[in-house]
């Protein structure tokens, strides 16, 4: 059987879960419902499994996508409820089909950033955030990869941004690059933080609500 993909929802308790305890988490899954997942060859086999653009831990997601493969026939229909019976609190398992559009189709991913205020948002904040990204640049210091500081300008790496103001809260609805580079989206409620410190919230949340190819289409 060709690569197969999962389409899951991260929620709840399960934010939490790192992504290595994710990836354990899915490799009992698929052993209880007696599966077994392709390995690797060579002297420390591994699973041929991996998820698309692993999710922060605290953040949710209801568009979270692991690839696989196994080694006998496996009916997709039926695999969402096999698997969702030992699912943890949080975690289940939407839809099961066969992967056939290549991980580099991936090119957006849209989110909603959520800046909570315990007492009320403040007078004048929503403006404010509105301005801070409509600014031509917007710097931010971040680790790369390799573990150094570098400036990162956010907006260049935004493709869209519409901010809802309601009692207690901020919320802005984005779509920002995926990869090559990608943006975490929680970088735009840093921003608020350093460029805007009269308005920084009392917690902030971000919740993943799609992936999208480059036409802006849901990647699946």
């Amino acid at each position: 059987m060709s690569k197969l993909r999962l389409l899951f929802e991260k929620q709840g308790t399960a934010c939490y879960i790192s992504h290595l305890d994710l990836m354990r988490t899915f490799q009992r899954l698929f052993l209880r419902g007696g599966m077994f997942v392709k390995h690797s060859q060579g002297f420390h086999p591994h699973p041929i499994m991996s998820i698309l653009l692993p999710l922060p831990v605290g953040q949710s997601s209801c568009c979270e996508l692991l690839d696989f493969e196994v080694e006998s026939e496996v009916d997709l229909e039926t695999l969402p409820a096999l698997l969702n019976a030992g699912c943890p609190e949080g975690l289940r398992v939407c839809k099961a089909y066969e992967a056939v559009r290549p991980v580099r189709d991936l090119a957006f991913v849209a989110a909603d950033v959520i800046l909570l205020y315990d007492h009320g948002v403040p007078l004048g904040a929503a403006d404010a955030v509105r301005a801070l990204f409509s600014r031509k640049e917007v710097l931010i210091r971040k680790k790369t990869k390799r573990k150094a500081l570098a400036d990162v300008d956010l907006i260049p790496l935004i493709r869209s941004f519409e901010l809802e103001e309601e009692e207690r809260q901020l919320c802005i609805h984005t779509i920002v690059s995926a990869q090559n580079p990608g943006l975490n989206p929680a970088l735009l409620a840093v921003a608020v933080e350093k460029e805007l410190p009269q308005y920084v919230p009392d917690f902030s949340l971000v919740r993943r609500t799609d992936v999208l190819d480059a036409e802006g289409k849901p990647f699946r």
